[in-house]
């Protein structure tokens, strides 16, 4: 399974054409469009909301990731990392740094290549095409990846919580980057002047009510029930996002 992550956008050709070449290089995987909507340009936010994700797929994914907004930079580097069997190919920019962090906490096997390989025809604007999807598929295909083995440095730091809106859903909800897990679970969160209490679900509070909850990938979300919380409470992605442990502010 070859899983797609991307600041495309759906409207646009790019996911088009870069699911022609994988259909043409691994005709027998099935690719998964995870997100094309990714917080454009914001490779920080991407990284953490890429983290929470990931965990749904099988562990011999391949997940094909492109938030580039240096792309053509000839000192960024193509990597491909094997991380407990799951590969993850994209660029050297911090995009996969916090699963990567992560991983190695949780003292989980992590191994690095440089991707050395080039195409013949190489954009200077479309690196997602012409050189990450044909990894990603010889990858998918068993093959090993075209390069050198390299250090990851990355620093411990970067698994950290980030405390601030890192997605707007559809709906207007507001995903943050603090795992749940890491607050106390009377924790309420402080948007700007907004506290926002907690509640499990929609159906505990009362519609119209702003609320925060623990969301189906383990990350603190920001909702109105039936409503619109980036507009209600004048969210963007980059908010700040303070947790108030003090059940007596709450």
């Amino acid at each position: 399974m070859i899983v797609l992550f991307t600041d495309f956008g759906g409207d646009g050709p790019y996911v088009g054409q870069m699911k022609a070449v994988l259909a043409q290089q691994a005709p027998e995987t099935p690719v998964i469009d995870l997100l094309h909507n990714a917080p454009r340009f914001n490779v920080r936010a991407s990284a953490h909301l890429l983290a929470a994700y990931i965990p749904a797929f099988p562990a011999d994914s391949v997940l094909l990731g492109v938030v580039d907004p240096g792309v053509g930079d000839v000192q960024r580097k193509a990597v491909a990392i094997s991380i407990t069997g799951r590969w993850y190919v994209g660029p050297e920019n911090g995009l996969f740094d916090v699963l990567t962090a992560r991983a190695i906490l949780r003292q989980e096997e992590v191994t690095c290549w440089e991707i050395t390989w080039r195409p013949e025809n190489l954009s200077n604007s479309f690196h997602g095409r012409d050189l990450f999807a044909p990894v990603a598929a010889c990858l998918a295909c068993g093959e090993a990846p075209p390069g050198i083995q390299i250090n990851w440095p990355v620093s411990a730091a970067v698994a950290n919580d980030l405390s601030e809106v890192i997605f707007i859903d559809h709906y207007g909800n507001a995903i943050t980057g603090i795992r749940a897990s890491n607050i106390a679970s009377t924790a309420c969160l402080k948007i700007g002047e907004h506290i926002v209490m907690r509640a499990n679900t929609f159906c505990d509070v009362a519609v119209g009510q702003a609320f925060c909850y623990e969301n189906a990938n383990g990350l603190m979300e920001i909702a109105i029930n039936q409503g619109n919380a980036a507009h209600g409470l004048n969210l963007t992605i980059g908010s700040r996002v303070v947790t108030i442990n003090d059940s007596q502010r709450c």
